[in-house]
């Protein structure tokens, strides 16, 4: 039995991988949900009546093929609420970003999913990330349009790099006042150990639904980059546990603890083949650097710690020319 058990929940997993939500969207239209799917990967489920004001919630998945650990998280937290599907109190909407890299096992196929947020997008218009992109934007706007409403995005990661915060997250620093404090609070109560507010375009997939639609999110990275079935569930069980709540009450509880906050002290940005870091491979997200420290270099330009210990994340010098190779952060007072 404990196989066959095992098996029916890889199925779902595999489902979910696939950009398959038919038997979720099945058990939603059959318990009165209004039920859509605009487009491969992207599945709405909202209240049927229009007297309720419910939190809109936003959870997105492989926005990165390689990035496994949310699906199969994601894919159990829907598998669960199908079965008792009156129990969902918000108005949800899950993305699974990129198919084709997902069934490809690669971080991406002609660019990077996770900059193509954005109107201008130069010479990667063209790429096949670049029409996912649209349609998944065209998708968000119509969930997030009309009346207003407590509105929540969580785009769910792995991290390439080990890090000294295995659970962290992006914030973008245009949430501000109590929007921020709840979303921190939230975070906290996922598990989240260390969170950055970026005030730096990104052409992330939270950036453009805080900007444009006053969402609370953040893109949270959930541990390390792992094949799909190989993820160990207890680093996201936190994570699990706390939107599974806040799906079943649409409310948040108080938290007693929260991430450690820093901000973005400079970015990155590779402006030529010659771009070199001054660290290897194995530096882990947030290693320290020291004032005066040389971070990178490209040509002409050196990339250099400023007056305070700096801390590096996202280290990525086989990004684009012209795309951002890190972030270095320091901590908030």
């Amino acid at each position: 039995m404990q196989e066959v058990m095992e098996k029916a929940v890889s199925d779902k997993v595999q489902a979910l991988a696939d950009a398959d939500f038919t038997h979720a969207a099945d058990s939603f239209a059959n318990a009165g949900f209004k039920v859509r799917l605009p487009a491969r990967g992207i599945l709405q489920v909202t209240s049927a009546s229009h007297m309720l004001r419910r939190p809109r919630l936003l959870l997105s998945v492989g926005v990165h093929g390689d990035e496994t650990a949310p699906i199969e998280m994601l894919a159990h937290l829907l598998d669960t609420l199908a079965d008792e599907p009156h129990a969902l109190a918000v108005d949800l909407m899950a993305v699974v970003g990129n198919p084709a890299a997902i069934a490809a096992g690669k971080r991406f196929i002609d660019a990077d999913l996770n900059r193509m947020f954005r109107q201008d997008r130069g010479d990667l218009q063209s790429a096949a990330e670049a029409e996912r992109a649209d349609a998944i934007m065209r998708a968000t706007a119509t969930f997030f349009a009309g009346p207003d409403a407590n509105k929540w995005h969580l785009d769910l990661h792995t991290a390439i790099r080990p890090s000294r915060y295995p659970k962290f997250a992006v914030v973008p620093a245009i949430i501000a006042g109590p929007r921020r404090d709840a979303l921190l609070g939230l975070l906290g109560q996922a598990g989240i150990e260390a969170a950055i507010l970026n005030t730096k375009p990104a052409g992330t997939y939270s950036a453009y639904t805080a900007e444009m639609f006053g969402a609370a999110g953040s893109t949270v990275e959930l541990g390390q980059v792992a094949a799909l079935g190989s993820n160990e569930s207890g680093i996201f069980a936190a994570t699990a546990a706390t939107l599974d709540r806040f799906m079943r009450t649409g409310r948040l509880q108080s938290a007693d603890e929260r991430p450690k906050v820093f901000r973005v002290a400079q970015e990155l940005i590779k402006h030529s083949d010659a771009f070199r870091m001054a660290f290897g491979r194995e530096t882990q997200n947030f290693s320290p650097l020291q004032p005066g420290s040389v971070i990178a270099e490209d040509g002409d330009i050196v990339y250099r710690v400023g007056g305070e210990t700096e801390y590096v994340v996202f280290p990525n010098p086989e990004v684009r020319v012209g795309l951002r190779a890190g972030l270095m952060v320091v901590q908030d007072e």
